[in-house]
């Protein structure tokens, strides 16, 4: 690996955690919302205090690994290096079809907002379509301009997002709107389960982080701007997700634009618009920094072989894995152009829970001389993520089992004709 292309070091310890929060404050405190409301009614804050707890755990472990291993890949890298080769593809293909499957419904849900043509279920015109893959290739385009450019894009966009969910915050707080019908419970303690797995999705940003070890100033740092950037998120997920239940009620489940909905309900008529731009940012942000991490997790595995060597390129200018990006890209067009926003979530977070579930095995596993938490967070977090995958729609732990299955055997045929 040493005479491979290496990326290079320009980010500082605050471009990291932007870039992960962004990634956290997208389509998820913007749309998650629903989906969990479906599954757990009344539970759903339940459900996202299940998952808050879970992804605490994972971003304790990922600190702890990006630390002692600090390359891109994330926990990739970090399986074949404390678990062996299998356990890091295991983690890898979980990342990349995961968070292939969550940049669609990134792109989905700021085509949701900017075009509103339509305000419930959790369906897509091709109108809304198109405007997604148009951002998916605009901001393929731009991460191909260097990883500076990426961190600068994300500020913007999260300053935009921070204002407006503090816009909402102070309307639903002096509002005094009253929901049709309260939000009723439902599902039962599988539903909540369902829930926070679903509500994962939102919060699992914090691995772009871990993904861009090698390209931050100061790896040992990464811990703090993994901590930061989820500590802020689950405050604010907390706050809006009181909001749309006060405001809404039964009115959230199947809801597609919920925050847009909750402002208009307010008899803010006149929010609605800013409301949409800024979800609209929130999600482009989230778009642009989830393509970062999952590019840049496609080369740590190109470069050992677990996917075709060519997409180990990196740009002797730029310095970003530009077939990487590419490929990715027109994988994600392909996504929003046939895919249901609700069965990317929980494919989406399908993926990201096995990734997890390695990396907390994987911190599990350190010698104590590399170890930061106590061990029991990262068996919480085992148990949890392993849970959390199981109880997840059957359709997304079908879909998810089978492309897992898919990944192993082309890596089989793969090490066999290598072999010959």
């Amino acid at each position: 690996m040493s005479a491979q292309p290496a990326l290079a070091r320009r980010l500082g310890t605050f471009d990291a955690t932007v870039v992960g929060l962004s990634a956290m404050l997208g389509a998820g405190v913007f749309v998650a919302f629903t989906p969990a409301a479906e599954a757990a009614g009344r539970g759903l804050l339940v459900g996202l205090g299940i998952a808050a707890v879970i992804a605490f755990c994972n971003a304790v472990a990922s600190a702890q690994l990006a630390s002692s291993y600090p390359s891109s890949g994330g926990t990739y890298l970090f399986g074949r290096e404390v678990l062996g080769p299998w356990w890091g593809f295991l983690a890898g293909w979980g990342f990349v079809i995961g968070k292939t499957a969550s940049c669609a419904a990134m792109a989905m849900t700021f085509a949701a907002y900017a075009l509103p043509d339509t305000t419930s279920g959790t369906g897509a015109g091709w109108g809304q379509r198109v405007l997604a893959a148009l951002a998916v290739v605009a901001f393929t385009v731009l991460n191909l301009r260097g990883i500076t450019r990426t961190a600068t894009a994300a500020r913007v966009l999260l300053v935009a997002t921070l204002v407006v969910l503090v816009g909402f915050l102070v309307l639903a707080g002096t509002g005094d709107a009253q929901p049709t019908a309260p939000l009723e419970a439902t599902g039962g303690v599988w539903g909540v389960l369902q829930a926070a797995g679903l509500l994962f999705f939102a919060f699992a940003g914090y691995a772009r982080i871990a993904t861009l070890a090698e390209e931050v100033r100061r790896p040992e740092q990464l811990g703090r701007a993994i901590l930061i950037a989820l500590g802020t998120a689950v405050v604010l997920y907390l706050l809006v997700g009181l909001a749309l239940v006060q405001v809404l009620g039964a009115d959230l489940p199947g809801n597609a634009v919920p925050v847009a909905a909750a402002t208009d309900a307010l008899g803010a008529e006149w929010a609605v618009p800013v409301v949409r731009v800024g979800a609209a940012a929130a999600a482009l942000g989230a778009l642009l920094a989830l393509l970062a991490g999952v590019g840049r997790t496609t080369l740590a595995m190109a470069r050992e072989r677990d996917l075709p060597a060519r997409l180990a390129s990196v740009d002797p200018r730029h310095h970003v894995p530009d077939a990487a990006q590419v490929v990715i890209g027109v994988a994600v067009v392909v996504l929003v152009l046939v895919a249901d926003l609700r069965g990317a979530i929980g494919f989406s977070s399908f993926g990201v829970l096995v990734y997890y579930a390695v990396a907390n095995l994987s911190a599990l596993r350190q010698p104590a001389e590399q170890r930061r938490w106590p061990r029991g967070l990262q068996v919480l977090g085992l148990a949890g993520c392993l849970v959390m995958a199981a109880a997840l729609p059957f359709g997304s732990v079908l879909a998810g089992l089978a492309v897992f299955a898919v990944g192993a055997l082309g890596r089989i045929v793969a090490q066999r004709v290598t072999s010959r």
